[in-house]
């Protein structure tokens, strides 16, 4: 008889599901181990390719500099003219939408997955991450699942963000609070080129 890790009994559809999964996980880790090597080439275009090629779409002159690392990229959304820093980890669980002209620095995390931890199952909950136009994510800040980064906002360095910003606004701490607002409500900047060896 075979067992689940919780120690319930499985009948036989239920075991050829969860060999199925078994299988599917471990081509979807062994794709992500070499999207990860990928993600040191030297290259912005053929690191782009090698992203495409792994589901992730990005929009035009959009970028994710070298050591970016994900989970499941086939739902990740980049639009036109963002820049995804060094080190920076995007889940991709769930959806991650990062909309035009996003600056994200190094080493963010942008989380779609967390574990529930008052459940007795401490099962998995999955939430979408939407990031609007003109966003700053200082480095080191981490985003939580279901959170909505409002057009023009910006979540300064370390932050972790666990609820939704409002546009415009500068959030900062653990958790994240605003402690300010951004003057420019209207831009309209181009980022411009990536830095080549990023």
């Amino acid at each position: 008889m075979f067992k689940d890790k919780s120690g319930h009994a499985l009948n036989f559809n239920q075991v050829v599901h969860k060999a199925k999964n078994r299988v599917k996980n471990i081509i979807l880790e062994a794709e992500i181990y070499l999207l990860h090597l990928a993600g040191y080439i030297p290259s912005h275009t053929v690191r782009n390719i090698c992203y495409w090629m792994a589901g992730i779409r990005m929009g035009k002159g959009s970028v994710i500099h070298m050591g970016a690392r994900f989970y499941d990229p086939k739902n990740i959304i980049i639009g036109e003219d963002s820049i995804v820093g060094e080190g920076a980890v995007l889940d991709g669980r769930d959806k991650i939408i990062i909309h035009n002209h996003v600056d994200i620095a190094s080493e963010v995390m942008i989380y779609n997955s967390q574990h529930n931890v008052h459940s007795e199952e401490f099962e998995a909950m999955t939430g979408s991450v939407i990031i609007e136009d003109y966003v700053f994510v200082g480095p080191r800040a981490i985003i939580l699942p279901g959170v909505t980064v409002g057009q023009g906002a910006v979540i300064a360095a370390g932050a972790v963000v666990t609820r939704d910003v409002k546009p415009f606004s500068v959030v900062a701490g653990v958790p994240a609070e605003v402690i300010g607002e951004r003057k420019n409500k209207n831009p309209h900047y181009v980022l411009g080129r990536a830095r080549l060896f990023r």
